[in-house]
């Protein structure tokens, strides 16, 4: 349980600990991923949850910078 909880916390450290200039950087991509995909996505469950979570990285790392 112990070594659990430390890598939880050194997991943890290391992305809260992420460069803004990285933040700004997947934002952009996501942001173009989702744009892109939308564009060109197909009609089916995978493809709605595909651009989902393109749509919510997107949004994760738009905040933090």
């Amino acid at each position: 349980m112990k070594i659990f909880l430390i890598m939880f916390l050194l997991i943890t450290s290391i992305f809260a600990a992420t460069h803004p200039s990285e933040n700004e950087r997947l934002c952009k991509l996501f942001t173009l991923k989702a744009k892109t995909y939308k564009k060109n996505m197909r009609e089916d469950a995978y493809a709605i949850q595909t651009l989902e979570s393109y749509q919510k990285r997107a949004n994760m790392f738009c905040k933090k910078h």
